[in-house]
């Protein structure tokens, strides 16, 4: 069956739509067909760190005024052939009624296994017009409690909506600062956000510089590894993580907590 994914956060500047590329890739890479749909109204870059701004000829607001089918606003992925974007650029935030991005979902959903859906960050109307969109949301945040607060505030806001599940992923985590103390951990993010993790993704180069680059996680590193596991999570319906903070435990870990405070 298949499925509309929100991926949303209360604060800006979390990773989020990093994230959405990272998710959409690793599963078209497993044989599933992705879209992604950028409702950043405006400020939508899903295009850039994709690397694929120079391909898009249509976006939503060209369907939206007749000017070319959907399928024709569909912008294939560089790196994953069964990948797709539909951008939104040629829009206004107050101009997209909500009816008509439903009827483009459930479109989607009739020819792809996901669909994901940028939102844009915090809790204003645009917000609300793309969480209305998924049966299926995951909050992303990280560490830091004013990010961990906006996010507790968006998750008791999906929670009055019928989500069939509702998950967080925890970005940016550093395991030697989580064993020094100077890191929240996820029990205790759990714990604030009263909702299970989706993921625990580390502090890494790969995924904070595709924004800018565009280029794919390097295959094996810590970052493609917890990407993988997190779709394992999504497909399956399971609450895995990967712990990020057994290799600075112990001796031989307080030396690495060293080496990495000094580099």
């Amino acid at each position: 069956m298949s499925r509309a994914i929100v991926i949303t956060s209360g604060k800006g500047g979390v990773g989020k739509s990093s994230l959405a590329v990272c998710i959409g890739r690793e599963l078209a890479g497993r044989g599933k067909r992705v879209a992604l749909i950028d409702t950043d109204i405006g400020l939508n870059n899903l295009d850039v760190i994709m690397n694929v701004e120079n391909r898009v000829v249509y976006d939503l607001s060209d369907v939206m005024r007749g000017k070319c089918r959907l399928s024709q606003a569909l912008t294939k992925d560089k790196v994953q052939e069964s990948l797709f974007l539909l951008t939104s650029k040629g829009y206004r935030n107050e101009s997209i009624p909500t009816e008509f991005l439903k009827k483009t979902v459930n479109t989607l959903l009739s020819r792809f296994d996901y669909v994901f859906i940028d939102c844009p960050a915090g809790i204003d109307v645009g917000f609300h017009r793309a969480i209305a969109l998924a049966k299926e949301a995951i909050v992303v945040t990280t560490p830091h409690v004013s990010a961990i607060k906006d996010a507790s505030s968006v998750i008791a806001i999906l929670k009055s909506y019928s989500f069939t599940r509702i998950g967080y992923a925890l970005n940016r985590v550093r395991g030697d600062m989580v064993v020094s103390l100077t890191m929240a951990e996820a029990k205790d993010v759990t714990e604030a956000l009263e909702v299970q993790p989706i993921a625990i993704i580390p502090e890494n180069d790969g995924i904070n510089t595709l924004s800018s680059v565009g280029c794919p996680l390097k295959e094996g590193s810590d970052g493609a590894r917890a990407i993988k596991v997190m779709c394992d999570n999504i497909e399956n319906g399971t609450n895995t993580v990967i712990d990020l903070t057994k290799r600075y435990k112990g001796l031989w870990g307080a030396v690495r907590r060293l080496i990495k405070n000094k580099i």
